[in-house]
């Protein structure tokens, strides 16, 4: 536990049927059991086992039903206490856990062979970074205080870009654009600090600007250090920097005329229902902001009209979405649909502008809108997958099939939900099969984007991976997935 709210074992402790706790220190012993949040039994004593906690709880199944645990999620979180304590064995359901060069250890895994060079790696009693570039669009951070992981940043990941920024130019004696030293850019920083504070509960993000100027100086500084000790990576980071100078200034006529092009269709943007509240907000419902994209003006009505004006915006979209797959930057300005998402998000200049904290995209279940996801889902991670690394992106799971009688409506979403649906409700049973988003009636349709909304996130362990996936399904016809199709077809 890196500690979040003072609460986490008390609340693991009240979810769970049984919980059994006992820790060894110095000689001495003490352990307690629970069922169901009460106490059972409460033992002490002395021990000749080595100083640990031993923790094991089994979830109540009465609170959470039937339920399995995210592995994936685990597994990441594990990778990243080995990598923050070197030298640290986290042993899983048989997989090993063991870093020794932590956060170059992290980012080598992350970026694997997409590292246009070696990367930079610092390490003190405080402060700790490495970072390198890649061929991808926009910047990428992973960022942690005491441990924690800070998903939304804060003062030391803002400081960390500066430090690069800075280094960078003072090394170069040239006045590079932020924008151009940080595209294509994947860099991690972890700091010890003494009564962190956070701006908000969760943990997220870090909020004491004295750290701010401290990390500049050290940051900056190390990096002008290991640039002149070594010219041939220096040398492919200012390639990469002019390269993506030059990009940037072959951007701006086609943004020009794309922007004049919005100019002339709507002042707002076309089709978009907005909400009242937006993540980028202060002091407001931000964090509970939320758009779908939706598949086409039908599968968008029964939202309209039962969605939270508030926190939940809709974009519905016009047909199938192109490939971006292997396509330029300027592809997004040229096509009116890409575009038009982009501006909806606010994500243009920066993900820190994002305007909505989760992007859902709302599709049927058939072969079409599976395929219109893809598509999505490769748009936002060739051009943006920041959005997807920092878990904006999910996707909307409505229900297969309606199982009711006179005394009961069931909704599944599986094949094996009906049939258990169909056994409990016995008799005078009509089954509806939802063919489309657009079948279901507001009055049913305000259930599935409410407090009971299931999301599936879009979710990448490893950010080298992405390449290699996108290639396979979104790329050329390939004999590869030729054969994948032949033997999984259903």
């Amino acid at each position: 536990s890196v500690g979040l709210n003072g609460v986490g074992t008390k609340a693991v402790n009240a979810l769970s049927s049984s919980f059994f706790v006992k820790s060894h220190r110095e000689g001495k012993f003490v352990s307690a059991y629970f069922e169901k949040g009460l106490l059972i039994k409460e033992e002490s004593g002395d021990t000749t086992d080595p100083d640990g906690t031993l923790v094991k709880f089994i979830s109540d199944e009465e609170i959470f039903g039937s339920y399995a645990y995210n592995n994936s999620f685990l597994s990441k979180r594990f990778w990243y206490y080995a990598y923050l304590n070197t030298g640290l064995t986290i042993n899983f359901n048989g997989e090993k856990f063991h870093s020794k060069k932590g956060l170059f250890d992290l980012l080598e895994k992350e970026v694997g062979e997409e590292k246009i060079y070696d990367q930079i790696f610092y390490h003190s009693e405080t402060l700790e970074f490495a970072f390198t570039h890649t061929s991808s669009y926009g910047e990428n951070y992973i960022s942690f205080v005491n441990g924690q992981h800070t998903t939304d940043g804060g003062t030391h990941q803002s400081a960390f870009r500066e430090g690069i920024l800075k280094g960078i130019n003072d090394y170069s004696k040239k006045n590079f654009q932020g924008a151009d030293i940080r595209e294509g850019i994947f860099g991690t920083i972890a700091i010890k600090l003494k009564d962190p504070i956070f701006e908000s509960q969760t943990k997220n993000k870090l909020g004491n600007n004295e750290v701010r100027s401290p990390i500049i100086l050290e940051v900056k500084t190390a990096i002008e250090d290991f640039l002149h000790k070594n010219k041939e990576i220096a040398d492919r980071i200012l390639d990469k920097i002019t390269f993506n100078e030059r990009v940037r200034k072959e951007l701006q006529n086609v943004k020009k005329i794309a922007k004049e092009r919005a100019k002339k269709v709507a002042v707002k943007i076309p089709k978009l229902k907005d909400c009242k509240y937006h993540f980028n907000d202060k002091g407001t419902d931000g964090d509970e902001s939320m758009i779908f994209l939706t598949e086409g003006q039908s599968a968008s009505g029964s939202m309209v009209v039962t969605r939270n004006v508030y926190t939940q915006a809709i974009f519905p979209l016009k047909g199938k979405p192109m490939n971006c797959f292997e396509t330029k930057m300027e592809l997004v300005y040229k096509n009116e649909e890409l575009y038009n998402i982009m501006q909806a998000l606010g994500i243009e200049e920066s993900i820190e502008n994002l305007r909505y904290n989760k992007v859902i995209i709302a599709t049927d279940a058939d072969v079409d809108g599976l395929h219109i996801r893809n598509l999505l889902i490769t748009y936002f991670l060739h051009f943006f997958d920041t959005l997807v690394l920092r878990n904006h992106v999910y996707i909307l799971e409505t229900p297969l099939f309606r199982v009711r009688n006179k005394k009961e409506t069931i909704y599944c979403y599986s094949e094996k939900e009906k049939e258990k649906a169909v056994k409990k409700l016995k008799t005078g049973i009509e089954i509806t099969r939802f063919k489309g988003l657009g079948e279901i009636s507001p009055n049913e349709f305000g259930q599935f984007i409410g407090k009971d909304m299931k999301l599936i996130p879009v979710s990448v362990n490893e950010m080298q991976e992405v390449p290699k996936l996108l290639t396979f399904y979104m790329g050329k016809n390939t004999p590869e997935r030729k054969q994948y199709i032949m033997e999984n077809l259903v």
